[in-house]
């Protein structure tokens, strides 16, 4: 995991281009800094053996081995992919927090709180739902899902 002052972006991309590639309220959240309504994330309740993905670019960012039900209604994990994320102060709303943004294109993803697991890490990157996509393991020992 990185730890930055910048938000870096190795794919550069147009706001027209984003706008394409995401859906309204993706973009909204990704790109200008949105958060969805705690609660109504769609990979809040997910439970099955798989990898967080950036919804932007496809990066790998979580294990579902390292997520954990919170009790805050987002998505919530004790520890990044190593090198998946950059970490950018964040003072807006008068507050003073951690944004975590997704290392490849720069898009916002959420943020990391120092109350997560004390017998992991003790991290809780809280994610929007709308900003990661989910790719199940396929096993063959999983005739259901392969």
């Amino acid at each position: 995991m990185n730890t930055t002052n910048h938000s870096g972006d190795d794919m550069p991309k147009s706001d027209e281009e984003w706008k394409r590639i995401l859906t309204p309220e993706q973009y909204t959240v990704l790109r200008e800094k949105g958060t969805e309504a705690p609660g109504t994330g769609a990979l809040l309740h997910e439970k099955r053996a798989g990898m967080y993905r950036c919804a932007a670019c496809g990066n790998e960012l979580f294990s579902a081995e390292t997520k954990f039900d919170s009790g805050t209604g987002w998505p919530s994990f004790d520890k990044a992919i190593p090198g998946s994320v950059n970490l950018v102060r964040d003072e807006s709303h008068d507050m003073e927090r951690t944004e975590v943004v997704c290392a490849r294109c720069g898009s916002h993803l959420g943020h990391v709180f120092d109350d997560g697991p004390k017998e992991t890490t003790g991290k809780r990157y809280c994610m929007n739902s709308v900003c990661l996509a989910f790719e199940e393991n396929k096993t063959l020992d999983n005739p259901n899902n392969a």
